[in-house]
């Protein structure tokens, strides 16, 4: 333990915010990092508990307190090693991930955890700015060849650690860029895409090879990787989105998140407006937008939205509106369910909870409005809850613009999966364990969103990881790579 009585004497400081007025005007990061000696200052709060309950909140198991120590000792380049012995990239979740280590810490209990997000991103963008993170090149080669299919953070993580093992990796990705949702999706002021390239830059030096725009099932017979190559990890995430299933759906200006998200990544990385948006502009200036979906995704469109120009903007959840503060008695060290306000949200939208859309109204085939009607969910007998109309609430929004981010159904079928033959688990997910992420198919294996179905960064790395080392047993017969 760093400092015994650290958490007494110092009050938690998180990393602050530009303004919402500036930073709106701006696709930059808008996050203030802290001096060194206040993360010092910050990482002296953490207990060291007996129990790290941050561990267990933790998807890729970070070794919290004992980089804490590291961080308030001033051992700086020993708190990165310890770092990335559990996580490739602490510079993306340091970043983007909604830190369910802070909700699991012990100090958490009063609303004060230790601010590890901010101590994480610290440590990793110092020892980038001081030459410490150098490409690992391993200390043999297998002569073994491993594709990996798809490029967010399931498949970069599995491919860094199998290139470390000594196997000849390449990574496809259907997009012109690699990155997957990291790239296309994430919106640049929350995590700006010169971090991913100079992650690709270390992987390359490693033996990793990239191969961008070849889609495996389409510009790749996914036979044609079988025998080419001696495993097969598909890490191609979730994307097949949740419509919206009323009456006027075909109306123009109704678009799923993620078609208008990775429009605006593209015109920040430098595209013409030809290549952004080559099936066409889908532009939020001056228009009144409707977001339904109250998660990350909705919040990604809404800061997307303020920055293009919107007239104004309307968040719909069909949930009701959660509690202002959890009952730590029932929920802590475990994620709560709690009214968050993102920096997004900050930014200017109006929210409304428990609404269902019940049709689209539209003049000369484009939306105009959105016809709604109010929820409210009940118990039924076997104790689950089911939403059920409130009689005579039904409201009209105006609506020039409707994006859907309602979530992800999991992998799309056409292509590789319905190639490969793959078996699938009721959710239609590739089936696949946490031990040998092995599927139906011999030597084909399965890694984050695409296994899983949608979730988080962490959980992603976690399973690229672990993916990593089924992959080295499976050619190796056994592996030294950590789980």
């Amino acid at each position: 333990m760093g400092k015994p009585t650290g958490f007494l004497e110092i009050e938690r400081r998180d990393r602050p915010y530009e303004k919402p007025e500036s930073r709106s005007r701006s696709w930059k990061e808008f996050v203030k990092p802290l001096p060194d000696a206040e993360n010092r200052k910050q990482a002296a709060r953490c207990m060291d508990c007996g129990i790290p309950f941050c561990h267990e909140g933790c998807p890729v198991n970070n070794l919290i307190p004992d980089w804490n120590n590291l961080v308030y000792r001033d051992q700086w380049r020993a708190a990165l090693k310890t770092l990335h012995a559990t996580n490739n990239f602490p510079e993306f979740t340091g970043r983007i991930c909604p830190a369910p280590c802070e909700a699991a810490c012990t100090l958490n209990i009063d609303d004060n955890p230790v601010t590890i997000k901010t101590i994480e991103c610290a440590i990793v963008d110092r020892g980038w700015r001081e030459g410490w993170i150098e490409p690992v090149a391993p200390a043999r080669r297998t002569g073994k060849r491993v594709a990996v299919v798809g490029s967010g953070p399931a498949g970069l993580a599995c491919a860094q650690q199998l290139a470390r093992a000594g196997h000849s990796v390449t990574v496809f990705e259907k997009a012109d860029r690699i990155g997957g949702l990291l790239r296309y999706g994430i919106p640049d002021f929350k995590m700006e895409k010169w971090l991913i390239d100079r992650r690709v830059t270390q992987m390359t030096a490693e033996g990793v090879s990239f191969r961008t725009e070849t889609e495996v099932g389409v510009d790749t017979p996914t036979a044609a990787l079988l025998d080419e190559f001696d495993a097969v990890a598909m890490t191609g995430g979730a994307e097949h989105p949740r419509d919206l299933e009323v009456p006027g759906r075909e109306l123009d200006g109704i678009h799923f998140a993620m078609d208008f998200l990775p429009q605006q990544n593209k015109r920040c990385a430098g595209d013409s407006e030809e290549r952004a948006a080559p099936q066409g502009t889908i532009t939020a200036n001056g228009k009144h937008v409707v977001v339904i979906g109250g998660g990350d995704t909705g919040s990604d469109c809404i800061g997307t939205s303020v920055r293009q120009g919107a007239a104004s903007i309307t968040q719909l959840e069909i949930l009701p509106k959660p509690p202002e503060r959890e009952n730590k008695a029932l929920t802590w060290p475990d994620w709560p369910m709690k009214l968050r306000t993102s920096s997004s949200q900050e930014e200017g939208c109006e929210r409304d909870w428990a609404v269902l859309t019940k049709r689209a109204l539209g003049e000369d085939g484009r939306v105009t409005a959105l016809e709604c009607v109010r929820v409210e969910w009940q118990k039924n007998p076997d104790g689950r809850f089911v939403m059920e109309e409130i009689p005579y609430s039904t409201f009209t929004l105006r609506a020039d613009l409707v994006l859907l981010a309602m979530g992800f159904l999991g992998p799309r079928r056409p292509g590789m999966i319905e190639q490969s033959g793959v078996e699938l688990d009721p959710r239609g997910n590739v089936r696949a364990n946490t031990v040998g992420y092995r599927t139906s198919v011999p030597k084909v294996f399965a890694a984050g969103d695409m296994r899983r179905g949608q979730s988080l960064v962490v959980w992603a790395i976690r399973e690229g990881r672990q993916c990593a080392r089924a992959i080295d047993e499976f050619l190796m017969g056994t592996s030294l790579l950590p789980r």
